[in-house]
């Protein structure tokens, strides 16, 4: 199943469209690479017109323990995926209205993303496109979700994408994938108090 899964979104890929070089460039700096044995999450469903990726991990902590450490996002985000190369310029506020920003050298900033749902030790949901998607005509809901587990936290991480990529967004969901799964994967070695590298 998850064999048929990958073959859908290689196949959905418009190596035609490929030529806008912008793109791939912008995503082989933010997006980058996920190091090597990395599992990916799994890339739920791929469209011409959007994609969802879904990752779910117990964290050996409780919901309100987890809840606080993404609002500490600047602690277990990877610098490698910011525009600034360095993860100490993030922030995210933890209240609707919120913003997961960064800042930028001579006073610039970026707004990766809005908060609109912020709920304690339940869940949290962000809205925007993350990195070079911003230069793309879609918007996205980046979630997580946490349910109280045995010795721990059961965390749903999604991202539903939905617009126009001028590269198709089979080329873009496995790269978002990997990205993403990097980041639930520092969240938990952050929280467990494990080395993140």
């Amino acid at each position: 199943m998850r064999e048929n899964r990958i073959n859908k979104i290689q196949c959905s890929i418009d190596f035609g469209a490929m030529s806008n070089a912008l793109v791939p460039v912008l995503a082989a700096i933010f997006l980058g690479a996920a190091p090597i044995g990395f599992a990916e999450a799994e890339v739920n469903s791929v469209a011409s017109n959007g994609f969802e990726i879904v990752d779910t991990v117990m964290i050996q902590a409780p919901p309100e323990r987890v809840y606080a450490a993404l609002g500490q996002i600047a602690q277990w985000w990877s610098s490698a995926h910011t525009f600034s190369k360095d993860a100490a310029n993030l922030s995210l506020d933890l209240k609707a209205g919120g913003c997961f920003c960064e800042r930028l050298k001579d006073g610039g900033s970026v707004q990766h993303l809005a908060v609109v749902y912020a709920s304690p030790g339940q869940g949290l949901r962000l809205r925007g496109a993350l990195g070079p998607l911003q230069m793309e005509g879609v918007d996205g809901t980046l979630a997580w979700t946490l349910k109280p587990g045995e010795g721990g936290t059961n965390v749903t991480q999604s991202y539903v994408v939905g617009g126009y990529i001028r590269t198709g967004m089979g080329d873009w969901a496995p790269r978002v994938d990997k990205v993403l799964h990097e980041q639930l994967d520092r969240l938990q070695r952050f929280v467990e108090a494990k080395p993140l590298n």
